[in-house]
């Protein structure tokens, strides 16, 4: 059976006993409560990944680029349009958001029941947030000890040392930073085999957390679930189908004849839920039937496998409003750039295997504030992580292929579509 299947299992279970426990009360909920610790300790087990998985995986996708004075017009264009795509699907994810709300539609009793649960976790720190300006967040990036800043997950300023430490060792002489980079990437290897081995223990952390979330909380904490997958679905599919496809035409690019030579990787990626998995194929259809050539396609669709996450970037901003509305955070202008900058970044530091963005949206959560809610708030949408990473990974994908066909008609390549 595959596991997006006992995932589903284990979250329709969940919501029948956290829906039991609500009603009947008593033992039932007594029991389901009991069992939360199992499915808090899978969210510690993810949450242990995050700081070796951002430091590795950006190491090695800004390293591997080579030296960044030298990088050409293909690495040029790619990377312009990677960060382009990728803030418009962040923009779409927090659009959709604060436009519908998903979060607020939970009582507001409710709400500040579930804010009171976890408060006493480490306390709620919008206020905190609030009184920190706009420009001391953005100095604050700069950590002055990465250490400590590993140490202490504040992933932003961590984020930033990485990245201009890769940047930095993009520069050596290749055989100085060899030995660096193999060292990063068995890291960043270790910690998606790490993930994989975590996700296995999903179907179970999934029943327990969902039951015990429902059983506290009710039914309109699954409507507004309910109503956020929807979001999520119906965001990942306007930015696969309107804004990439937009983007093609404005190429010059028919979208029919694109459809018509790539499909099979997009379907891949649906199915599996993992870029990596799809790169073979997504490097047969680009040069066999797109007709982009090997010079291309052999750079842009690697580095986008690792680089242009759009489906989880529009993920992470979505989800992070969505939680802050579950909990009653106030977001202004300060949070949504913050959420804006951090889904980009966050996506930036994800690998393509299933499982990942729970990692890596807990970086948008902690930039926002939001302290020991983050976890609590990922426990929230786990159930839904996997068959919602099917639409990411489908619309990443579809990004990928997007891009290696535009750069490749911008280079004056003559493509079959």
């Amino acid at each position: 059976m595959k596991l997006t299947t006992k995932i589903l299992i284990g979250l329709a279970l969940g919501v029948a006993a956290g829906l039991a426990a609500q009603a009947f009360g008593g033992p039932t909920r007594t029991v389901v409560l009991a069992l939360e610790p199992l499915g808090t300790g899978f969210i510690r087990l993810i949450s242990m990944v995050v700081v070796p998985l951002v430091v590795a995986s950006l190491i090695v996708a800004v390293s591997s680029l080579g030296d960044i004075r030298a990088v050409g017009r293909i690495g040029a264009k790619s990377l312009v349009y990677f960060l382009v795509t990728t803030v418009i699907a962040a923009l779409i994810g927090l659009g959709l958001g604060l436009v519908v709300q998903p979060g607020s539609t939970v009582d507001s009793g409710v709400r500040d029941t579930i804010a009171a649960e976890y408060a006493t976790q480490g306390g709620l720190s919008a206020e905190r947030a609030e009184s920190v300006s706009l420009m001391e967040r953005l100095v604050s990036i700069v950590p002055r000890n990465p250490i400590a800043a590993a140490a202490e997950m504040d992933l932003l300023a961590l984020i930033f040392f990485t990245l201009v430490f890769g940047a930095a060792l993009s520069t050596v002489a290749p055989d100085r930073r060899k030995p660096v980079v193999d060292f990063f990437e068995g890291v960043d290897e270790a910690a998606a085999a790490i993930i994989n081995w975590v996700m296995k223990l999903a179907p179970y952390a999934v029943f327990v957390l969902i039951g015990a979330a429902l059983a506290r909380f009710g039914v309109e904490l699954l409507q507004a679930l309910l109503i956020y997958a929807v979001l999520v679905m119906v965001g990942e599919l306007f930015h696969a189908f309107v804004v990439l496809m937009g983007i093609l035409k404005l190429a010059g690019i028919s979208v029919r004849a694109f459809w018509g030579h790539v499909a099979a990787a997009p379907i891949l990626a649906f199915s599996t839920a993992s870029s990596n998995a799809t790169l073979p194929v997504s490097l047969e259809v680009a040069e066999h039937n797109l007709g982009v050539s090997n010079q291309v396609a052999s750079f842009v669709l690697p580095v986008a496998a690792t680089l242009n996450m759009n489906g989880g970037a529009l993920y992470k901003a979505l989800t992070a409003v969505f939680i802050a509305q579950v909990y009653g955070i106030p977001l202004g202008p300060p949070e949504y750039l913050i959420i804006i900058v951090t889904s980009t970044l966050a996506a930036l530091a994800g690998v393509g295997v299933p499982g990942s963005s729970l990692v890596t949206t807990l970086i948008v959560l902690t930039a926002i504030g939001m302290g020991p809610q983050a976890a609590s708030g990922i426990a929230l949408v786990a159930g839904l992580d996997r068959f919602l990473d099917m639409f990411r990974t489908g619309t990443n994908i579809v990004g990928d292929l997007t891009a290696v066909a535009i750069v490749a008609k911008s280079e004056g390549e003559s493509i079959n579509a």
